[in-house]
């Protein structure tokens, strides 16, 4: 017992900056449950929590690798409510299909991006200075969309499934487990095996290559928590109407971005941009193609929070947008992305955006006022960046 104690102490030494996170979420989760008397925990509630998290998910996953190569991107609020508005005002007025609207965003989001990136890589301007005016400029654009309508109603059926929809039930099976999505069932105990398999299959290879890995013990452990809070999750949404599309594109976004940045070239071009620009560039790196690069994959982003948000709402506001951006940037941060550069990872950053909104979404369940809203969302950041620079170094 007392081995593997101190296995652990040296696990959590080790990799504090990975899994802070995920146990600061875990017990927020806790104190909620436990003050609303398990309302926070019902299957509808963290159903609606996933889903309000999505658009700003992505957006902390795109501005995640911006802080890596030491840059902001301020822009990235009002661009996406500008791009929702966008691809509102093309099928209720256009006669544009749910997919080619969303194609025509998608792509105006990545020269946007592209746009911010040329100023930054080529012209030498501050990517705050950059994308703060493209943060006026994007804020004028939606008032002018909206200007004559005011809100703009989507009617358009595919569309809004986006936001509000779910996956199909396996047919034919209403009879068993009744009450419960049995295709999301099924989904969560694969996806679960998945990981087991995987990490075994990992620690086996590593460990005849004569590299380290975790004792025996603790990897047992590290695999028994992600099963469990899997598992957890599947239950809980198999209770209420399934996955959501919302959830399938956010697991999606995150598994492309997670291998891009881990298992690349232009991943270890990232963070070495991120790590040391001068070097980089001695090395072969073009720094300036990395930015682009980057910022393009922002407005990409962008774009895909603007219909995300678009389709919850059913609708495009005057307002869509508003302090977007803020909270994907302390989503980020949250989930440890380092402030000098170098240091992130997506899927914790997906983690600190649900740090966010589950802060959000449990305080409003207890009727806690907006201002002191603010005020604990503001010493939570800080507490974030503190402990960043806490334990900057000594992550994996």
């Amino acid at each position: 017992m007392s081995s593997f104690w101190s296995h652990l102490r040296a696990f959590l030494k080790e990799h504090i900056r990975d899994y802070a996170m995920f146990l600061a979420l875990l017990f927020i989760m806790g104190v909620f449950a436990a003050m609303s008397g398990g309302d926070f925990l019902s299957p509808v509630n963290i159903s609606n929590l996933i889903n309000q998290t999505g658009y700003l998910g992505v957006l902390s996953i795109g501005v995640t690798l911006v802080i890596v190569i030491r840059h902001i991107d301020l822009s990235i609020g009002f661009l996406s409510g500008f791009l929702g508005a966008v691809a509102a005002i093309l099928m209720k007025f256009h006669g544009f299909s749910a997919l080619s609207a969303i194609f025509v965003v998608l792509v105006l989001g990545t020269l946007a991006g592209l746009l911010n990136g040329s100023m930054v890589a080529f012209l030498g301007i501050p990517a705050f200075v950059a994308t703060l005016a493209g943060w006026l400029a994007y804020r004028g654009a939606l008032l002018l969309a909206t200007r004559g309508t005011g809100t703009i109603i989507i009617n358009n059926a595919a569309f809004n499934a986006i936001g509000n929809g779910f996956i199909p039930d396996i047919p034919g099976l209403q009879g068993f487990l009744p009450g419960y999505h049995k295709l999301t069932l099924l989904l969560g105990v694969v996806g679960a095996l998945w990981i087991i398999f995987s990490a075994v299959r990992a620690r086996s290879r590593d460990k005849a290559r004569g590299f380290d890995v975790l004792p025996l013990d603790v990897f047992i452990l590290e695999l028994s928590f992600v099963s469990f809070f899997l598992m957890f999750l599947t239950v809980k949404l198999a209770a209420h109407r399934g996955i959501s599309w919302t959830l399938v594109i956010v697991l999606a976004i995150t598994l492309i971005y997670h291998f891009v940045t881990t298992r690349t070239v232009l991943g270890r071009h990232i963070y070495a941009v991120g790590g040391n620009p001068e070097a980089a560039e001695l090395s072969g790196v073009s720094v300036k193609k990395i930015t682009l690069i980057v910022f393009a994959s922002m407005g990409l982003l962008s774009a895909l929070s603007g219909i995300l948000f678009a389709s919850r709402l059913q609708s495009a506001t005057t307002t869509a947008g508003q302090l977007f951006e803020l909270y994907a940037i302390a989503g980020a941060y949250i989930g440890g992305v380092s402030a000098a550069g170098g240091v992130g990872n997506v899927v914790n950053s997906l983690v600190g955006a649900f740090v966010m909104s589950t802060l959000t979404n449990g305080m409003n369940l207890l009727g806690v006022d907006i201002s002191l809203q603010y005020i604990i969302l503001g010493v939570v950041l800080a507490a974030a960046v503190v402990f960043d620079v806490a334990t900057r170094g000594r992550g994996r």
